[in-house]
């Protein structure tokens, strides 16, 4: 028997957790689908921590002017001033909240990260940020009766009626089979995809399943060629990629070849506190010169104890394997860290699919642009995670929900499509192996510097495994893969997170965003964010 709630989100990050305050606030009853435990998303490992303006020597406009740079000519104007000038409302709630930010003698402490021109970054617990704002999230949330909080429930699908998103199909956690669950609306907040990548900052849940529900629902994606990788992840054999926080190179530290000579004023002026893109392409030339795996983070020139106060996770995660940060030069190489590119939304995260909502890493709201500025995305999923509950309680409030058996993407009476999609162990090891594949694949020849032929070499490996019969997940997984490797081949020039190696420079023509949609070419947008309702009725 299928489920019935007023409001659908997905995932439990900022975003989630954030929009699903919002919408119960009105008294609404609002269901919370997550594939892991509630605290279990990108937001948790965020250590860099968020940006905001609060301190004296600050102002909108410099965050503004550095979000606008560091995006290279793609961020959408309208959407940094609203992340900003929000941001700052936003932060201030949080902390009525109760969220513990660092302070230094009864007052905020803000730190320096890569690309800001002011100390505008607050954190908590040194570097445990995200975190601490899940923790103060999920706490508010609980005082809210409407919200149910369902963990452990793997979203498969979206479900569209009569071209409206109207629920979700879901893998009961208590009965494992597939269920279905009906509202008013859908809030996307599924995070990023960085296990698209061999090599990843990201937690095991950032599949990107969210992006390609979306896109299998009909709802536009734009910008995915646009993959932040971050420079300095630990690179330990047998080990997870650890992030290893930009705020390590804002506090001073230095990157080091084999040879033990700093390199960054090879490639940039401003050594380690460049952009990201440019300081993980600068760190692969490094290690392509010098024949080696990784380079080295120095931070012996600080104080042991001012470092183990500062990033005690950091620290306490490096003396596992056997690394004392203040003692030690660190070995660093890049990994896949964030997608810029999402699901294309207004400014109220409304999709191009009537009923669904996006915020977060699933999204693409224009904020980020080509190259995501240093701790502007839990700014981003707290701003427009509380929008988009906005907008679904404006736009849905006379909305009534109508539960029925048919599944009309399919045409499937409920009982006969649900019974087919039951897991068993042999499709499982089959999706395991077809995502390890993907990830190489992905790394290989999609991933920090791009060419023509690794592209399109992807692309037929992407349409060879996609002609097996694949699970749910790995048909998301194969999707997403191949809608980011066809970005990348279509955008034929260099800009933030994406570089092309036989096309080096950035290219006028193409300061446009990539659109994708199901059943139709590649397209380009001039922006990203645009009337959505005005489109949505043109398209009726």
């Amino acid at each position: 028997m299928a489920l019935e709630t007023d409001y659908i989100v997905i995932g439990s990050g900022v975003a989630g957790l954030r929009a699903s305050i919002e919408l119960a606030a009105s008294g609404a009853r609002v269901t919370v689908l997550t594939k892991d435990k509630a605290s279990e998303s990108n937001t948790e490992y965020a250590q860099g921590g968020v940006a905001v303006v609060l301190s004296d020597d600050d102002n909108a406009e410099l965050h503004e002017e550095d979000t606008l740079i560091a995006g290279a000519g793609l961020c959408d104007p309208q959407a940094v001033e609203t992340l900003v000038e929000d941001g700052t409302k936003y932060i201030k709630q949080l902390i009525e909240w109760g969220i513990e930010f660092d302070r230094e003698g009864g007052k905020l402490a803000f730190t320096q990260e890569a690309a800001h021109s002011r100390r505008r970054i607050l954190h908590a617990h040194g570097d445990s940020t995200g975190k601490e704002i899940v923790r103060a999230l999920i706490a508010r949330a609980r005082q809210e009766k409407g919200i149910v909080l369902m963990p452990f429930a793997n979203t498969e699908s979206l479900i569209v009626r009569d071209g409206r998103c109207v629920g979700v199909r879901f893998l009961d956690p208590i009965l494992r089979a597939p269920r279905e669950i009906f509202g008013r609306a859908v809030i996307l907040c599924t995070g990023g995809a960085g296990q698209l990548y061999l090599h990843t900052t990201n937690p095991p849940v950032a599949t990107g399943d969210g992006m390609a529900m979306a896109y299998f629902a009909g709802a536009e994606i734009a910008d995915l060629e646009f993959v932040q990788f971050h420079p300095t992840a630990l690179s330990v054999e047998n080990a997870p990629r650890f992030l290893l926080s930009e705020a390590m190179r804002g506090e001073g530290g230095i990157l080091r070849n084999k040879f033990g000579a700093r390199f960054m004023g090879d490639y940039d002026e401003r050594l380690e506190l460049a952009p990201r893109d440019i300081v993980s392409r600068s760190i692969v030339a490094e290690m392509r010169k010098t024949g080696t795996r990784e380079v080295f983070l120095d931070m012996t020139a600080l104080d042991e104890e001012f470092l183990k106060e500062r990033f005690p996770k950091i620290y306490e995660t490096c003396r596992f394997y056997n690394l004392n940060i203040a003692k030690d030069m660190l070995p660093v190489s890049p990994a896949s860290h964030y997608c810029m590119g999402g699901v294309r939304t207004d400014l109220h995260g409304r999709t191009t699919v009537e009923g669904l909502y996006a915020a977060g890493e699933v999204s693409c709201t224009g904020v980020h642009g080509a190259n995501r500025l240093a701790s502007n995305s839990l700014l981003e999923g707290l701003v427009f995670g509380a929008r988009s509950g906005q907008a679904a309680l404006t736009d849905n409030s006379e909305f009534k929900i109508q539960d029925s058996k048919f599944n009309t993407q399919n045409g499937e009476s409920e009982n006969e499509s649900l019974k087919t999609k039951i897991p068993n162990p042999k499709s499982e090891e089959i999706s395991t192996a077809v995502k390890k594949r993907v990830k190489r694949v992905m790394w290989e020849r999609v991933g920090i510097l791009r060419d023509k032929d690794s592209l399109k070499r992807a692309l037929r490996e992407f349409e060879q495994i996609s002609e097996a019969k694949l699970s749910t997940s790995s048909r998301n997984f194969v999707t997403l893969a191949k809608l980011v490797a066809t970005a990348a081949l279509w955008r034929e020039e260099s800009r933030g997170g994406h570089f092309r190696t036989d096309f080096p420079a950035k290219d006028e023509q193409f300061r446009v965003h990539s659109v994708q949609k199901l059943g139709a070419p590649i397209s380009s947008s001039a922006q990203v964010n645009f009337d959505v309702r005005k489109a949505n009725e043109a398209q009726k």
